[in-house]
């Protein structure tokens, strides 16, 4: 698939490994996740040592994929490259709307919230954050090293024609996560507890918001056309699947015949 990306590159070990990394770990945790979910959100429960407040966690946690990557990126050999700093361009969107907007709108939702009705689980455990902060320092390096130093930009129409495809899987994916949050976000501030998310994807699975990031990173790898791209959907999926069908899980439990049984969990009609 990849004939001109080969996956392991000479002379850096460093990236390589961190490349494989993000390739292994991705079946244990889906595996893992599948039994026990990260306690947070829907999901969340004592005993798992100290605790943030999600904005604060979600901003200090998905950090690395802006300050590390602006950091990398400059001393990459492509790196003036017009189509390295296009390529990378995406990447650092979707993160700028996880690292800042999501958590500041999270921050005023908790504030606006109309009543103490909505007794939601509140904290996020410094230790998941912390474990998800060591994850984007991996993947932030590879993704960054990756468009930065070892893409082949001399294939002319060939980039382009991968790179807008995948350009437009990846504002699609986007779309929906962001409208998925946006709908998820004025449930939590109405303040009147879990309520049954409807409208748009929400009609065909429980966790659009999941699959429109899905959709994002299958997008990234089809721009990047690289194992280092690939690798990082593969991950998503597998730190996302297994939490989608857990969330979908809670829905039945919690709103019972009320909730729509053609949904599916995170991909529509089939997961």
């Amino acid at each position: 698939m990849f004939h001109q990306n080969p996956f392991f590159q000479k002379e850096d070990s460093l990236f390589n490994y961190a490349l494989l990394t993000i390739f292994l770990i991705a079946p244990p945790t889906f595996i893992s996740l599948t039994f026990l979910q990260a306690p947070y959100g829907k999901h969340h429960r004592p005993g798992w040592g100290p605790n943030l407040s999600p904005p604060l966690a979600w901003f200090l946690m998905e950090s690395p994929t802006l300050w590390f990557t602006l950091y990398l990126f400059p001393h990459g050999k492509n790196s003036s490259n017009p189509k390295s700093i296009i390529l990378i361009t995406p990447f650092l969107i979707h993160y700028f709307n996880r690292t800042i907007i999501y958590p500041f709108r999270l921050f005023l939702t908790t504030r606006r919230k109309k009543s103490s009705l909505s007794k939601t689980p509140s904290g996020f455990p410094l230790s998941i954050a912390f474990m998800a902060f060591l994850f984007n320092l991996l993947n932030s390096y590879v993704q960054a090293k990756w468009v930065s130093h070892y893409k082949n930009y001399d294939n002319g129409l060939c980039f382009w024609g991968v790179f807008f495809g995948g350009l437009l899987v990846f504002f699609v994916g986007m779309g929906i996560n962001i409208w998925s949050d946006k709908v998820l976000l004025r449930l939590k501030g109405e303040g009147k507890g879990y309520m049954i998310p409807k409208g748009g994807f929400f009609e065909v699975v429980s966790c659009p918001n999941y699959f429109g990031e899905i959709v994002e990173w299958f997008g990234w790898a089809l721009m990047t056309w690289s194992w280092a791209g690939l690798g990082f959907c593969f991950y998503t999926f597998a730190n996302l699947g297994p939490r989608a069908r857990a969330n979908h899980k809670w829905y039945l439990e919690k709103f019972g015949e009320d909730y729509p049984k053609k949904r599916k969990a995170v991909i529509p009609y089939l997961y």
